[in-house]
């Protein structure tokens, strides 16, 4: 297997860091390799918070459905979907018209994906640098609480955050969990729903509990965990209210 291969099957999840702070020489290299991430038309539809202040990782470690590595982790990277920035050079260059089209719902989810492969080069470059690293969606969550701590502008949106820092003994010897086979995900040209074969050849090693009260198998017990639990429903209502304030800034 070359490097890179194994490189992206080493990474895991990383959420214990050692108590020291990245040097600047690597987390320069980090960043400089996170702009070399693919873009759409080199637009770089996205923008990264380096969150350095401390006051605001412990509010992002409660908001964040109370992840208390958040306030601790040497680095935390928060990346925007981005169009403000667009947005603002179109009115400076005098080419936005004041009747003429505004970001929609595409742009957003163009701007999203922008950030999200940013976001993994970002992973994978920590990989590379010795870091671990951990995705944080619930970023998503809070939407009014985080455009405010943020100051975020009217077309920006939060599409990840990521956690960095060097990963702890612990975390270096624990293994990486398992995926799903490459047969179950990889389709042919056109897409085919799952049938209860499948869903054996999925989920068969996980169905042997102890599963929530009330969940019977592990279908039930992981709707229960995490599609219908309280912050999956806020995740719904912040991106639902998100999504219609960029939807009315027509003009």
């Amino acid at each position: 297997m070359n490097p890179a291969l194994e490189l992206i099957h080493a990474r895991k999840s990383v959420r214990s860091y050692e108590p020291r702070p990245v040097e600047a020489p690597v987390k320069e290299a980090l960043l400089a390799a996170t702009l070399r991430a693919p873009t759409a038309g080199n637009m770089m539809l996205y923008t990264i918070l380096d969150i350095t202040d401390p006051g605001i990782k412990e509010k992002l470690s409660h908001t964040c459905d109370e992840q208390r590595f958040i306030a601790t982790a040497p680095i935390v990277l928060i990346f925007l979907a981005d169009y403000q920035r667009w947005m603002d050079y179109y009115a400076y260059s005098g080419a936005l018209e004041a009747e003429g089209p505004r970001p929609r719902e595409s742009d957003l989810l163009l701007a999203f994906s922008d950030a999200m492969i940013a976001a993994q080069t970002t992973a994978l470059a920590a990989e590379s640098l010795g870091l671990g690293s951990c995705y944080i969606g619930d970023v998503m969550e809070h939407w009014e609480t985080h455009r405010d701590l943020l100051d975020l502008a009217p077309y920006t949106f939060p599409a990840a955050m990521l956690t960095l820092g060097y990963p702890t003994a612990q975390q270096k010897a624990r293994p990486a969990p398992g995926r799903f086979p490459l047969s179950q995900i990889v389709q042919e040209n056109r897409y085919v729903r799952r049938t209860g074969a499948d869903f054996e050849t999925l989920f068969g090693d996980r169905g042997s509990g102890p599963f929530l009260p009330g969940a019977t198998n592990f279908g039930q017990h992981e709707y229960r965990r995490k599609f219908s639990a309280e912050f999956s429903r806020e995740m719904r209502r912040s991106v639902a209210v998100a999504l219609e304030n960029w939807k009315g800034l027509e003009p």
